[in-house]
């Protein structure tokens, strides 16, 4: 993990995470998104309804791995309604066919200079955060993150 992080996230060990996701599936999650997303992405935060680990970010944002966790949580706080709204966009895709758009996949939310993706997959999810970029390369990721929590 410490390659992903480099300086800012110190010695990554699993104690260092408050969820239990494992060290593992941590590097495959950020390994995707980096891959997938490139020099663009800024942070990957993995996430349940109690609490996220912030297992990747960009050395150029935030000065200390601390400082990363104080500015992503109320970007968790409020991503987090994902869980609750869940069934309900479930139950908009329609098992009867009375939906056009099919079942929810992720969530793009746009700001003025980025991205913010969150993909749920039960009861954890992943958020990407990215500088502006095409918005295309946001489903293969998306996509590929699914495949790896559903393990």
């Amino acid at each position: 993990m410490l390659e992903h992080c480099g300086d800012l996230c110190g010695a990554m060990s699993q104690e260092r995470f408050t969820t239990d996701i494992a060290t593992a599936l941590a590097d495959e999650l950020v390994s995707i998104a980096r891959t997938g997303l490139g020099d663009e992405l800024r942070s990957v935060i993995y996430f349940t309804p109690t609490q996220f680990d912030v297992l990747y970010v960009r050395q150029d944002i935030y000065e200390s791995h601390e400082a990363a966790r104080r500015a992503k949580s109320p970007l968790v706080d409020l991503e987090s309604v994902g869980f609750v709204e869940a069934p309900v966009r479930s139950a908009l895709s329609g098992s009867d066919g009375s939906i056009e758009f099919g079942p929810y996949s992720f969530t793009i939310r746009v700001h003025d200079n980025g991205f913010v993706v969150r993909k749920l997959v039960g009861d954890v999810g992943v958020l990407l955060t990215t500088d502006s970029m095409n918005i295309a390369a946001f489903r293969d990721a998306a996509t590929a993150i699914e495949r790896h929590l559903k393990r």
